[in-house]
């Protein structure tokens, strides 16, 4: 079976690594590529290294009104780039936006693809998570739905690779100068993650997430983002892993690990590591997430999503290891 894809944005992160995911997949063939600054040049002269099959693909200028005969379409352009445009493509191309512009907005599922893969497969709108969301959510589904802990008053501290900003440009902090050799916080109380974050720990604890708070870091490595989630609860920690096991249980990208997490176990990879420390003493439980902001985090998802909107596997062509070191 050939699912004829697209991607919109490919010579980004996010896109790039879509089409790495894509090239090697068993069922989709992507037929499409667009972009606006690397328009008119072949994938090859973007993406040296690409395969053969690919490389004379032509990447072309956006635009929904000459989009060819397509089945899914994946955009990866950046938050308030893309819902003017993805309103004009046409009903029966099923779409994954790995950008910001439609989470939880009517008439898109949101794609969190661990947590909820029943009410994603068979959707033609799916919304990709951010990449705090994949980290933070996957850790926090199995507490919140077994009233482990308390929804409110949530502390995340987060921590992400330089590729999280995108390869568009943002500004001087992410050139190797600035970066290298630092830690810097950002986007204090007002981070475009923090809706999603908290309309989803709504939903899935049926309770009120007043009070969260969420501190993201810029840490100077390429790839990975870990999170250690403060919350107030009395479970040990033994009955959150069990939870989590329990939830996550046949689940094929979600690890629960009695260790804290490290980056460098999702490089390049679909996986999500979780883990927890708790005191019910103090009335503390620390939840952990990791995921590759590149991978569960952006085009691995996206990836997954698409399988279950096709009614393929889930885990189709996203069977890979990690890379290491």
């Amino acid at each position: 079976m050939s699912i004829r894809v697209g991607i919109v944005g490919i010579s980004g992160f996010g896109g790039g690594e879509a089409m790495r995911l894509i090239a090697s997949h068993p069922s989709f063939e992507l037929v499409y590529a667009a972009g606006d600054g690397s328009a008119d040049s072949r994938l090859v002269d973007r993406f040296p290294g690409v395969p053969a099959m690919l490389a004379e693909l032509v990447i072309e200028k956006w635009d929904p009104a000459t989009l060819p005969k397509l089945d899914v379409l994946f955009a990866s352009l950046p938050t308030g780039a893309s819902a003017e445009a993805l309103a004009r493509v046409p009903r029966d191309v099923k779409i994954v936006d790995i950008g910001g512009d439609h989470r939880y907005v009517e008439g898109w599922t949101y794609g969190l693809a661990d947590v909820w893969p029943v009410q994603i497969g068979g959707q033609t709108r799916v919304a990709n998570p951010g990449c705090f969301p994949a980290a933070t959510l996957n850790a926090l589904a199995p507490l919140l739905v077994n009233k482990l802990i308390e929804p409110g008053n949530i502390v995340i501290d987060a921590k992400t690779g330089i590729s999280g900003a995108g390869r568009g440009g943002a500004d001087s902090r992410f050139g190797y100068a600035d970066s290298n050799e630092n830690l810097q916080p950002y986007g204090l109380l007002k981070h475009v993650h923090m809706p999603e974050i908290a309309e989803t720990i709504e939903r899935l604890s049926g309770g009120s997430a007043a009070g969260l708070v969420f501190t993201p870091h810029l840490v100077p490595m390429t790839r990975g983002v870990l999170v250690t989630i403060y919350c107030r609860g009395r479970a040990t920690t033994d009955q959150c892993l069990d939870a989590a096991r329990r939830f996550y249980a046949g689940r094929a990208f979600v690890r629960v690990t009695d260790k804290p997490p490290q980056t460098k176990w999702a490089t390049g990879s679909n996986l999500a590591f979780v883990s927890y420390a708790a005191d019910p003493e103090r009335n503390l439980v620390i939840a952990m997430g990791v995921v590759d902001n590149l991978g569960k985090g952006a085009a691995g998802q996206a990836v997954q999503n698409a399988n279950l909107i096709c009614g393929l596997p889930e885990t189709t062509g996203l069977d890979g290891a990690p890379l290491w070191p």
